[in-house]
């Protein structure tokens, strides 16, 4: 059944409200992946902050070129399928490319963070990063560390004088 140009439109408008949403897009192939692979996939990208779609090529090629993106060529050719990440890239970049490992069918083709293109092998550096909830634990425990620092070595003369006072007073009270 062919499409309408009107369906075509909001189809393109869906992804262009996608690509302005989101803080890196990640280009996938994915024949031969099963439904059910498929769904898993989707659901540890929604998890991660994302979502991911399957795009019709030549609509896909409209909306990068109405959003400003310059996508290769290659890109869109054979099955294609996009994460999007609205919070965690490296978090969304990180599911796609172990799920890669896990499936042969999921090939990384590319992707953009912001609008700086990124090869796969970019994508797959990216992916190394940690997510976004450990690199906010790792940044306060960056920033506690020298207050705790300092509120240690504040305490520890007081505590070594009530050291010395609790040793005279157990020895007075021994004697």
């Amino acid at each position: 059944m062919a499409l309408t140009k009107e369906k075509k439109q909001a189809i393109i408008a869906e992804y262009e409200e996608w690509l302005k949403r989101s803080e890196a897009v990640f280009l996938t192939e994915y024949s031969g992946l099963t439904m059910p692979a498929f769904d898993e996939l989707r659901k540890r990208i929604r998890e991660a902050g994302g979502e991911f779609h399957v795009v019709k090529n030549t609509l896909g090629k409209l909306a990068f070129k109405s959003a400003g993106y310059e996508v290769p060529d290659d890109y869109m050719n054979g099955s294609t399928a996009v994460g999007v990440a609205f919070s965690d890239a490296p978090g969304v970049a990180k599911v796609i490319a172990d799920f890669a490992k896990d499936q042969e069918a999921v090939k990384i083709k590319g992707g953009f963070l912001g609008k700086q293109h990124f090869t796969q092998q970019e994508v797959a550096k990216l992916a190394t990063l940690p997510p976004l909830p450990v690199v906010r634990a790792q940044f306060l425990a960056m920033l506690n560390t020298p207050a705790s620092t300092f509120v240690r070595l504040v305490a520890e003369p007081g505590r070594r004088v009530a050291q010395v006072m609790k040793a005279y007073a157990d020895k007075g009270a021994a004697a």
